[in-house]
């Protein structure tokens, strides 16, 4: 875990609902923020899945970058449980709007990207439409919640998508995600070799968090390997 002003936070949902979270700023110059969305927690997912927590620990110190995480109604991580429950991507849609709010209102972002994982990246597609994000990036999309008319709204905005499918995903490999996403003409598709759903393995970690910077801070590149 690397230097950075790390906060707990609560957030209230329009429909009433206390979620938790983290925000983990640079101690310097902050270069962008990223609002993370978790993978399924009927899976597991949360704040502290490793890609997003590993984020969290060095992103702010080693790119400029704010990472704010959170968990989803009914998800529970090592810093607690957010109210509610799990909705399979319906009434998270008052979770991802009050978060955009909330890093807007309460953490005083200025530029804000959204990124999803797995889960997440449902969520983004169906929820994160506020014109205030700057883009989206999509780690592993299974397209599983995400309903046609979801692509066409992205497909008729011209806010940059970026998406990382992994060569061995579970869900939606590299030649269903073009098929899949060929509405959207803008979006950015990257095909990771020997890449699996769960980015598991350092080297899988570092390419993901050196694309998130690419497309954020691209002048913090390239990440250094050890520190």
């Amino acid at each position: 875990m690397l230097p950075a002003n790390r906060r707990p936070i609560t957030i209230r949902t329009a429909d009433g609902l206390n979620l938790i979270g983290e925000v983990a700023t640079p101690l310097g110059t902050r270069l962008g923020s990223v609002l993370c969305l978790h993978p399924n927690p009927t899976g597991g997912g949360m704040m502290d899945s490793h890609i997003f927590r590993k984020a969290a620990n060095r992103l702010p110190a080693l790119a400029g970058l704010e990472i704010i995480r959170f968990n989803t109604r009914g998800t529970t991580s090592e810093a607690g449980t957010s109210e509610g429950e799990h909705d399979f991507g319906n009434n998270e849609k008052y979770d991802v709007e009050a978060a955009i709010n909330f890093a807007f209102d309460e953490v005083g972002v200025e530029t804000l990207w959204v990124v999803g994982w797995s889960f997440g990246t449902d969520l983004a597609l169906r929820h994160a439409h506020d014109s205030r994000v700057k883009g989206l990036i999509l780690l592993s999309p299974p397209l599983r919640y995400s309903q046609p008319e979801d692509l066409d709204f992205w497909a008729s905005d011209s806010r940059p998508i970026i998406g990382l499918i992994p060569e061995h995903d579970d869900y939606l490999k590299p030649e269903a995600a073009r098929e899949r996403f060929s509405v959207i003409p803008h979006i950015e598709l990257i095909n990771v070799d020997d890449a699996k759903h769960l980015w598991v393995g350092e080297p899988m970690v570092y390419r993901v968090l050196s694309e998130m910077v690419r497309v954020i801070a691209p002048s913090m590149l390239p990440l250094p390997l050890q520190y």
